[in-house]
């Protein structure tokens, strides 16, 4: 039995490295900080003040046991093989709450004891409890509300909580009807090619145009600070103040200032005691003799770092000095712009790129022919990690298999490992945290970066709207924000339905499938457990279902198809079933990797090349890996045995080489001779179409 104490986490269940504070029995609150070894999770809490005080000591010691026990193996044997015997601290935190909340519900009812707890207690509660939660969430409060009967079976005086029924009778006959609501990251709706182009281009360009005039004028800030803070004052930087701003107030112009979070300003005291040479004191004394303060707020200036910038928009520098007042916001923006690669450019779920430290990814070592080697990160996973017991670690452990890293990656972990120190996590809070660098845990999380992404997004938008560039205005996603989940969905979903260039990187999107249908044991992202290759799979099924289903669409309405493949398509796009709706099952993943293994018969949609590609590896031009399931789209080449066209495509070929006319009336010669070539080109291949092409029941 615990004593008032006791510690919260018992020793046994700390890491060694971990020396987050560790709360007593008596307290009112329980941290469970002493469990969290994971960089990406907040540090939680356990609550007591809501719990009713008849009920409180019986459920702190259910809660201890939960804490630092492990539910028994007959136990988790019956519950399938996705059950723990210990859980994440958001599990137990959740858990709590949900028996806080029956708690409070038996209490209203005059029921001063778990021991009354009885099956028609059970009965009573459980259909008020679940009114008007979805069947998932549904199913995981009941296994919750089962755990404390588990845990109290296992504490070292039983309350003695009676069984719930749905764990004898079976959960089905309680939950409620299934809604038909999508579960998993497969549900997750992918960015807008609208927001992710115009997001990606300013990340990249951050980091590989920016990131030089950022760092070095973050460093003359911070050089700057400690000058004015090591001055002392002296008649000679008195006179140095003078001679500086007297100027300025007398001719009526703009005062040095920095802008306070309610969006007033005030003075640049540290920045103009650097340049002068006075003391901050003796810029306060000058602000308040001459009422700056009042001139500031009316003609708020500059501030204007003397460090030089390089880094372009075109063919003109993307700003004309950095001010001292915006180093800190650039950095910010900087760091989040290079964790928006990694978390998109990787597939990595947001917890591993969390996860990763400086070093992660060193320089390859040339291969024996001279070849330069791929550039491979090491890093942690999280995702059901247990130990050799099935207990959750929150730790996780590193990836047996490593990802191989493209250069955008590559550079932004550069980056990255400049903002922090060697060893340091690359999204570290605590040096993240400018200009503070307070003493926060871990790396920064998701809802800190939530919120860095869509100031990012503010800050791109105001810039575009400056320069006058709106086609790289990032646009309001038609799903809402942003957020960090929803990058790993979309690279997948760009790479099976977006590979010929309609967005920014899309050479980067036809390198990733060309590495990603490697699987092999340097391939990136392979893993045992799938990793991003099932989400992948699972996109490009029903990308090609997708194709099957407009192309058997087309035929219906009287379209005629040609091309080599025209035979094989048609058969395709008869035996290929039609997704309707977008709710994908877990078990997904694997029908979907034999769904795309059928050599010949898997239609793939490239409409930059305008014809659909009916892919068998033998036949293809685009040189495909050996293992490869898809085509190279990027790579497309006439003359291949795997293409068809439809009348869509045709009508669309003729209508973009109209365009490329346009292009070329407005186009110096040469430039031109080659734009109406293309144009030509198009329009004999659709002409080639026209003679060609045959109904879908003469193929047949």
């Amino acid at each position: 039995m615990p004593v008032p104490d006791s510690l919260v986490v018992l020793s046994q269940w700390i890491s060694p490295g971990n020396t987050l504070y560790n709360g007593r029995y008596s307290e009112a609150v329980w941290p469970l900080a002493p469990l969290i070894d994971n960089p990406g999770t907040r540090l939680v809490k356990i609550h007591w003040k809501r719990c009713p005080a008849p009920l409180l000591g019986q459920m702190k010691l259910a809660t201890w046991t939960m804490v630092n026990g492990r539910l028994r193996a007959t136990h988790l044997k019956e519950r399938g093989a996705s059950a723990r015997s210990r859980g994440s601290t958001l599990d137990m935190r959740d858990t709590h709450n949900e028996w806080l909340q029956l708690a409070r519900w038996l209490h209203k009812r005059r029921i001063s004891s778990l021991a009354d707890c009885t099956e028609e207690v059970w009965r009573s509660y459980i259909p008020k409890r679940l009114a008007g939660l979805s069947r998932g969430h549904a199913e995981k409060t009941c296994g919750r509300l089962t755990d404390l009967w588990a845990f109290d079976q296992l504490s070292a005086q039983s309350a003695g909580i009676a069984r719930p029924p749905w764990d004898i009778e079976g959960v089905d006959d309680f939950l409620p009807e299934a809604d038909g609501a999508a579960q998993g990251e497969n549900s997750t709706e992918p960015l807008d090619p609208k927001v992710l182009g115009p997001l990606l281009v300013w990340a990249i360009r951050f980091v590989e145009d920016f990131a030089d005039d950022i760092l070095a004028a973050w460093a003359e800030r911070g050089r700057l600070i400690t000058v004015a803070k090591a001055k002392r004052a002296s008649p000679a930087g008195l006179a140095a103040l003078e001679e500086f701003l007297l100027p300025l107030v007398r001719a009526g112009d703009a005062l040095p200032s920095i802008e306070q979070p309610v969006g007033q300003h005030k003075l640049a005291r540290l920045y103009v005691s650097a340049l002068t040479g006075a003391s901050p004191t003796q810029v306060d004394r000058f602000r308040a003799r001459h009422q700056l303060s009042a001139l500031v707020t009316e003609r708020p200036g500059r501030s204007p770092l003397q460090v030089p910038v390089t880094g372009r928009i075109g063919e003109n520098l993307w700003r004309e000095f950095i001010d001292f007042d915006e180093a800190a916001e650039l950095m910010r923006h900087l760091g989040t712009a290079a964790a928006i690669v990694c978390l998109y450019l990787t597939g990595m779920r947001p917890q591993e790129v969390q996860g990763l430290r400086s070093g992660c990814c060193p320089d390859p070592e040339p291969a024996a022919d001279g070849t330069p080697g791929r550039h491979l990160i090491r890093s942690q996973h999280f995702k059901n990690v247990t130990d050799g017991d099935g207990n959750h670690v929150s730790a996780g452990e590193e990836r047996a298999v490593p990802w191989t890293a493209i250069a955008p990656v590559v550079r932004s972990i550069r980056v990255l490992e400049r903002m922090v120190p060697i060893g340091e996590l690359l999204l570290s809070s605590a040096h993240h945290d400018i200009p503070y660098q307070r003493n926060y845990h871990g790396a920064l999380k998701n809802s800190a970066l939530n919120e860095r992404i869509e100031a990012f997004v503010a800050w791109v938008n105001r810039q575009a709207g400056s320069l006058g560039l709106p086609d790289q205005v990032v646009a309001e996603d038609p799903h809402g924000a942003i957020g960090m989940s929803r990058f790993r969905r979309t690279l997948a979903w760009h790479i099976a339905r977006r590979p010929g260039g309609l967005i920014a990187l899309a050479v980067q999107y036809g390198h990733m499938r060309t590495v990603l249908n490697a699987r092999t044991s340097s391939a990136y992202g392979s893993r045992s457990r799938g990793g991003i290759h099932s989400v992948l799979d699972v996109e490009t099924a029903l990308a090609a279902a997708d194709t099957a289903a407009h192309l058997r669409d087309r035929m219906a309405a009287g379209e005629k198809v040609s091309g080599p493949a025209a035979r094989r398509a048609v058969t395709a796009a008869a035996t290929t079933p039609r997704f309707e709706g977008r709710i994908v099952p877990k078990t997904f993943a694997k029908k979907a990797a034999t769904f795309l293994a059928r050599d010949g018969v898997v239609l793939y949609d490239n409409p930059d090349a305008f014809l659909i590609c009916a892919f068998k590896h033998d036949n293809a031009l685009c040189e495909p890996d050996p293992g490869a399931t898809a085509p190279r789209q990027y790579a497309c080449q006439q003359g291949c045995g795997n293409t068809v066209r439809t009348d869509t495509h045709a009508r669309r070929a003729r209508q973009r080489a109209d365009e490329i006319d346009q292009l070329a009336a407005a186009s110096p010669e040469k430039v031109a001779k080659r734009l109406r070539r293309n144009a030509d080109n198009l329009r004999k291949m659709a002409d080639n179409h026209d003679d060609t092409a045959q109904t879908a029941e003469a193929l047949t």
